[in-house]
């Protein structure tokens, strides 16, 4: 029987499109960015202090960085800055084309690469693509021909990446090397029809939390594909989640009132807004970026 959850408000944010929550265990913060915003978030969760700062344009992600700070993917191309946006430093010799695609989703691998997908600006527009940044700042394809990027992660023992295409109906896994990283055979792993899989994190048992788009709900999938847990929220842009608090137990999970009428937001007043609950299942640390490879608990 799948089991029914409900999450509480944890920051009543209003962000436009809140999107990839990481938790940032050396501050203890929660961070996320709003997309459209070009917004860099942060929780205090023990003072409950919540502050933000702006990048200047839009911005698909934010990740944690072995030194302290940020790296980030931009509008169109990739930037480092300090922890609370001090000394943004955009990098040079790599763009993707802003008048076609902005960066999306992404999150630092288990080697100290961050990985960021792109999405078309128009409605129906060309395929995105997977990229790579090392620490050196070399950029490569990983992979195209994806209708919108969207949530990704890793096995614990580094022999699988979730990868979730929002346009492509559900969310595959590809085998991978766990020394170099290089992508093996793809599969589906869950079908999504009532909704876009969006963001996506896996907790220490191996259950893979989807953020489904227009659904209002989170979903637990176990490693075998199947849905046991249903968190419900009141908002139907759900976007994305990830575990925080001392000990990983929190579930921290982000929504957004994209495109909303004034009759959307009068139906649902907390879009935008932070939520969390507590399922019983712990997450693990992120991976940061640079640096040596890490071990599977972001260390």
């Amino acid at each position: 029987m799948t089991r029914k959850l409900d999450a509480e408000i944890a920051v009543p944010a209003q962000c436009e499109l809140a999107e990839g929550p990481v938790w940032d265990a050396a501050r203890g913060l929660l961070r996320w960015v709003d997309i459209l915003r070009g917004q860099v978030h942060a929780l205090d969760v023990i003072s409950g202090v919540h502050s933000s700062f702006g990048t200047g344009e839009e911005l698909g992600t934010a990740g944690l960085t072995r030194d302290g700070g940020l790296v980030l993917a931009l509008s169109d191309r990739f930037a480092l800055c300090d922890h609370d946006g001090q000394n943004l430093r955009r990098l040079d010799g790599f763009t993707v084309d802003g008048s076609v695609f902005r960066f999306n989703d992404g999150k630092p691998d288990p080697r100290g690469s961050l990985w960021a997908g792109t999405c078309t600006l128009a409605e129906q527009g060309p395929p995105c693509t997977l990229y790579q940044l090392s620490p050196d700042g070399t950029v490569t394809e990983l992979f195209g021909d994806i209708g919108l990027s969207n949530g990704l992660d890793w096995s614990d023992d580094r022999t699988e990446f979730y990868f979730a295409d929002s346009y492509g109906g559900g969310v595959d896994v590809f085998g991978t090397d766990p020394d170099t990283g290089a992508l093996g055979a793809r599969r589906r792993f869950a079908e999504v029809s009532d909704g876009l899989p969006d963001g996506l994190t896996l907790d220490a048992e191996g259950g893979l939390w989807l953020a489904v788009w227009g659904s209002g709900e989170l979903r637990r999938y176990t490693p075998d594909g199947r849905v046991d847990t249903v968190v419900s929220l009141p908002v139907t842009q759900v976007t994305s989640a990830a575990f925080g608090g001392q000990d990983l137990s929190t579930l921290y999970i982000t929504t957004a009132r994209e495109n909303f009428t004034p009759a959307d937001l009068a139906a649902q007043p907390h879009a935008g807004d932070i939520f969390a609950c507590t399922p019983g299942v712990t997450g693990r640390l992120p991976f940061l970026f640079g640096g040596k490879p890490q071990d599977a608990n972001g260390g």
